[in-house]
């Protein structure tokens, strides 16, 4: 079952949702800890096993359809997978004892046992669907619940490691792909509107990391005092209006530099359908290339499946699991490259 999770990628990364031509995935994550023990960073040995082995037991119940692995049981490069495919955060393996990993067999949800918090529940639904993906985490938490005693204070409610979490303790981000915007320079100019609306802005990989092709993840940064369907559906209001000023100056783009467009776009899909060398910040750009092509009907809409495959066969962990071996810049580069050129050949 391990070996068919890593080489599988998440059902949602297959499925088309709402809004797609801009909102790659939606997410839910609530924070949860156990009554009566320390935060993580404050437990010793003895009480983060009990952690691991109370949650193990709880999720027991579900056993064909949630399964438990150990992250000190995964290999370096297994357990960079499970970061590159958005199944747990990259700071959750870096001290892998006495840490879990849940998933369930679509890989939609995850559950990250003694990272920040003792429990991070996890769900994600594909394209712009934050009510699907908030629905699915509190049906997780509260089977949890039924036999989990959190840690909660009615006046403040979930108690959390970083204050930023205390309340409801949900984080709901969208996963946004803004190419329009960087074209004409709009780009920083909207990012700095929504730090200033309260909304966290984030990496392709969540906090600390960078954006890369253009794609983004747009978070709320308060759940105190308010619901987590309020936050959510604030997150979606402000998403909503981004997604519409994305599609605003693609129609602009389509209407004012139509030839340039088509000439840059359909060189990128030339270069990746061409090319032998290829590292994963210039894929990725051109990935980023090709689907704006795709959605605008530039080009063909066959490729759509691929090249949102792509944007995960590329990254070097998995890329390295597919051909079964540690690699080399240099061959990394060379079977990214033939990765693309045989996905989009098959187009």
């Amino acid at each position: 079952m391990l070996q068919n999770l890593i080489n599988s990628l998440p059902e949602w990364t297959k499925a088309s949702g709402e809004a797609d031509d801009v909102a790659i995935s939606s997410r839910i994550r609530l924070a949860r800890n156990l009554k009566g023990i320390p935060f993580p960073n404050k437990a010793n040995d003895q009480q983060l096993t009990k952690v691991v082995e109370t949650i193990e037991n709880a999720v027991s119940r579900q056993s064909d359809l949630m399964i438990p692995i150990k992250i000190e049981n995964l290999s370096a490069n297994q357990r960079l997978i499970m970061v590159e495919k958005h199944l747990c955060s990259p700071q959750f393996i870096e001290k892998p004892h006495y840490r879990m990993l849940v998933i369930n067999k679509e890989q939609t949800i995850s559950l990250m046992v003694n990272e920040e918090d003792h429990l991070r529940i996890q769900t994600i639904s594909p394209g712009f669907n934050l009510e699907n993906a908030l629905n699915q985490a509190n049906h997780v938490d509260d089977f949890l619940e039924e036999t989990l005693d959190y840690s909660f204070d009615e006046t403040c409610g979930f108690l959390t490691s970083c204050p930023t979490n205390v309340g409801t303790g949900i984080r709901a981000s969208v996963m946004l792909h803004l190419p329009g915007l960087a074209m004409v320079d709009q780009i920083k100019q909207v990012l700095s509107a929504l730090t200033q609306l309260g909304i966290n802005i984030r990496g392709l990989y969540g906090e600390g990391t960078e954006s890369l092709g253009n794609i983004y993840q747009i978070s709320n940064q308060v759940t105190l005092g308010h619901s987590e369907e309020e936050l959510a559906n604030n997150l979606t209001s402000v998403c909503r209006q981004v997604i519409e000023q994305e599609r605003s100056v693609r129609k602009a783009l389509m209407k004012d530099s139509r030839l340039q467009l088509e000439d840059r776009l359909c060189r990128s899909y030339g270069l990746l359908t061409q090319a032998r060398l290829m590292n994963t910040q210039e894929a990725l750009k051109l990935l980023s290339d090709v689907k704006l092509g795709i959605d605008l009907g530039i080009i063909p809409e066959a490729a759509r499946v691929n090249v949102k495959e792509l944007l995960f066969l590329i990254r070097t962990s998995i890329l390295q699991h597919i051909y079964g071996k540690e690699m080399n810049q240099f061959e990394r580069d060379y079977h990214r490259a033939m990765t693309i050129r045989e996905k989009l050949a098959s187009v």
